[in-house]
């Protein structure tokens, strides 16, 4: 297994083989098809690409935080307790399954003619993106999983190496569902004057965010 060692003297040093595998599988892991890059799909396609790239910057956010929980060993607590865990999921469903009353309630107008008002602003899409992930404890646990595959555990620093892989998986992240919003932000903008697709848009939103919702609430570590 490829590693990332840190030396004793707490300078990296980085095989060229060992950040390409990691690079590589935080790459396909992004783009397989999962919670955060399905919701910046739907978004995008609803609200436009700068949305998606806003709730992008906001799922990041709340990797930073998983990050942090992993390299500290906090995650390892919904690992072995099935309230936290599941006071977590359950959370996450239930805003999930909020999310979608809003779209199916949302007017089917033709997006050219949506008031500024009617579209959620920055920080509400930044905060959105930020509680889609931190309320998804398996986000955790895979961090928990897959991060340490790639330290190196002769090296003094553990914690360290796994903050600096956790920070280049956040960057390829960023770039891998910026590239998804902006794609998703075409359809925005082939269907902007169409009221019909936008009702379309909200129903499939709304079936995005109860499907997910469903799939948290009876997950199991």
């Amino acid at each position: 297994m490829a590693r990332l060692a840190i030396t004793t003297n707490q300078a990296l040093t980085v095989n060229a083989e060992s950040l390409i595998t990691f690079i590589l599988a935080s790459t396909l892991l992004s783009l397989a098809p999962g919670p955060d890059n399905i919701f910046v799909l739907t978004q995008s396609a609803l609200y436009g690409r700068k949305s998606g790239i806003i709730i992008t910057l906001g799922l990041c956010t709340g990797l930073i935080a998983h990050t942090s929980a992993v390299a500290l060993g906090v995650a390892a607590i919904f690992m072995v307790s099935t309230l936290a865990f599941t006071t977590l999921k359950l959370i996450g469903a239930a805003y999930l399954l909020y999310l979608a009353w809003q779209a199916l309630k949302a007017s089917a107008r033709p997006l050219s003619s949506v008031s500024a008002t009617a579209v959620p602003g920055h920080l509400a899409l930044y905060r959105r993106g930020i509680v889609m992930n931190l309320s998804n404890p398996k986000v955790a646990i895979f961090f928990l999983a897959f991060l340490p595959q790639f330290t190196d555990p002769d090296a003094d620093n553990i914690t360290l190496q796994l903050f600096l892989l956790g920070i280049i998986f956040i960057i390829v992240a960023l770039v891998m569902f910026s590239a998804i919003a902006c794609l998703a932000g075409l359809i925005a903008e082939l269907f902007k004057r169409s009221t019909k697709a936008q009702a379309i848009l909200n129903r499939i939103s709304a079936l995005v965010f109860t499907t997910l919702a469903l799939r948290l609430a009876f997950a199991s570590r």
